[in-house]
């Protein structure tokens, strides 16, 4: 095993806790407290509307700028708020504010630091796109750590597709056999990894998912150094 392919969100980067602070100032600035009731009901609405939207952006059903433009306006008519230009301040000042926050899940510098130091090739893999990811990996200290950064948008497709994989393991002059995919999202990282021909880690802080939902599942990301011999021999 040589290359090791992360996923960024939800795996090294906190994405829930980073996107509830840009929310959070942003709910302040523009004043929504005085048409919504508070935060929390505000950021609930929001975050089942932004997942949907990704779940059909990954399905090919809405594009990228329609993501992003109508995930805050279908927020604000939750609340019976039909306000075009309020929803276009949203969505830009989240896109300006959330990649600049920058908390890392436990242990991710002392690993990755950790793995390079035993010699291992570290790449990124994310259904993120290009110009918010760059900005969350300088901004955290992370871009230095990686080889190969690709950003799903630049195939045409995202994480599970194959074709992400294939082009992740050309960049980094991989084979599937010596490369591991380590992520939090079971249907895209780990499925689409294995269905490619990697063996995968499931980062599953939260345990989200059952003991032997997968063999190779983790809580904390220093679990990795160790398990990687064993993932090993169970290939030999």
């Amino acid at each position: 095993m040589k290359h090791l392919f992360f996923d960024l969100d939800r795996t090294l980067w906190d994405f829930e806790t980073n996107s509830e602070t840009a929310l959070n100032i942003l709910f302040d600035e523009l004043k929504l407290g005085d048409s919504i009731r508070s935060f929390r009901s505000f950021h609930t609405q929001y975050k089942k509307i932004n997942a949907q939207l990704w779940y059909d952006y990954a399905k090919g059903k809405v594009s990228k700028e329609e993501l992003r433009t109508s995930r805050f306006d279908r927020t604000l008519k939750k609340f019976k708020i039909n306000d075009a230009t309020l929803a276009m301040k949203l969505g830009d000042g989240y896109v300006e504010l959330s990649p600049y926050q920058t908390n890392l899940f436990p242990h991710t510098i002392e690993t990755l630091d950790a793995l390079k130091k035993e010699d291992y090739q570290l790449h990124i893999i994310t259904n993120g796109f290009k110009e918010v990811q760059y900005i969350k990996l300088k901004n955290s200290g992370l871009i230095d750590f990686f080889d190969v950064i690709l950003c799903s948008e630049e195939v045409g497709k995202t994480k599970p597709s194959p074709l992400v994989f294939q082009a992740a393991i050309d960049r980094a002059n991989a084979t599937k056999k010596e490369s591991l995919m380590i992520g939090d999202d079971y249907h895209a990282d780990i499925i689409g990894a294995e269905k490619f021909g990697m063996q995968s880690i499931l980062f599953d802080p939260e345990n989200k998912y059952k003991d032997g939902s997968h063999d190779w599942k983790i809580k904390q990301l220093d679990e990795i150094p160790a398990l990687i011999p064993w993932i090993v021999k169970s290939t030999l």
